[in-house]
């Protein structure tokens, strides 16, 4: 039964992810405890050198600190498979509720992002690749080398200020309106978060664009397509960019994952409240439960999407479904 488990490829991609899931575990919880400070001296500042060793016992007893680490550790992950994520005390809320609601604020922000670096990116792409060592393939690798090398806190607080100061354009200024709430302020504000996001995902979709399309190009199916007559644009959009699909697909998926949790800078400039920020509030704050249950939300999202994109290889090339 093991070797059957192992011969099959989806299989095998949920046993990894889930050896990937207990590895995030474990990393965060280490890596949180080796901050200096806790959440007591987090809560209360200067004043926690105040407490007497009875009321710092009482306290590490309330927040569980009192435990041995691998009570600790165990107890949390015990807690997760029953849908107890922990609660934090900053926001009188169960981290359940607050993932709630962060969450899909930063799925949104993501799929904007990614369509925008999609439109972006392709034609930038083939246009370069129509022609290289040519002026517009030039261009095009400027345009890929400023996305790769400007900063999103740079350029996100560059068009906030310009923006604000010369046109009065700030939604995010106001209390963040969610899709449903209100649709046009929710898009207003997610507009140049999106754009910033999606310029910098949109130079290595570009480049690996570029780069596939050229290695098509030289294949003798376009050659012999091409001397068949068939029109250039139904050449360009059928047979090289639908051949060129599978290493597109992979940056693309592996850029949304990496939004999902990295895109906390863009969410901090922007005040949006998404999954990153609040990643951030609990680190600073030491909330211990807060930060390992999202960053474990964000890792099972990232291997959810990578899933994802392993199956569409099936979808998209036949060669992967024979293998």
């Amino acid at each position: 039964m093991f070797r059957q488990i192992l011969r099959n490829r989806v299989l095998r991609r949920i046993l990894a992810a889930l050896g990937t899931l207990f590895g995030v575990a474990v990393f965060v919880f280490v890596m949180l405890r080796a901050i200096p400070g806790n959440q007591i001296t987090a809560g209360l500042g200067t004043e926690a050198a105040a407490l007497t060793p009875a009321q710092k016992a009482a306290l590490e007893a309330y927040y569980g600190l009192d435990q041995p680490l691998f009570v600790q550790f165990f107890s949390w992950l015990g807690n997760i498979f029953t849908g107890n994520l922990g609660y934090s005390s900053r926001a009188q809320a169960s981290v359940l509720e607050l993932t709630a609601a962060s969450l899909p604020v930063t799925f949104e922000l993501a799929i904007l992002s990614i369509a925008i670096a999609l439109a972006i990116g392709i034609p930038l792409g083939m246009l370069s690749a129509s022609k290289p060592d040519s002026i517009r393939d030039g261009a095009g690798q400027v345009v890929g080398l400023a996305g790769l090398s400007v900063p999103a806190f740079l350029l996100g607080t560059a068009l906030l200020a310009i923006l604000a100061s010369s046109f009065g354009f700030n939604p995010n200024g106001e209390r963040f309106a969610t899709l449903f709430e209100d649709p046009l302020l929710n898009l207003q504000q997610m507009l140049l978060p999106s754009i910033v996001l999606g310029f910098g995902i949109a130079a290595p979709i570009m480049r690996t664009t570029r780069t596939a399309v050229l290695e098509i190009r030289a294949n003798d199916f376009i050659r012999t397509a091409r001397a068949k007559g068939i029109r250039p644009r139904r050449l360009q959009v059928r047979h090289v960019l639908g051949n060129a699909l599978v290493p597109i697909v992979t940056i693309t998926g592996l850029q949304f994952g990496y939004l999902l949790g990295g895109a906390v800078v863009v969410e901090q400039i922007f005040s949006l409240p998404g999954i990153g920020r609040q990643v951030l509030l609990g680190i600073q704050q030491k909330e211990y439960a807060l930060v390992q249950s999202t960053v474990l939300v964000i890792a099972l999202a990232f291997v959810i999407v990578n899933l994802l994109t392993d199956l569409l290889y099936r979808v998209i090339d036949p060669r992967v479904r024979a293998a």
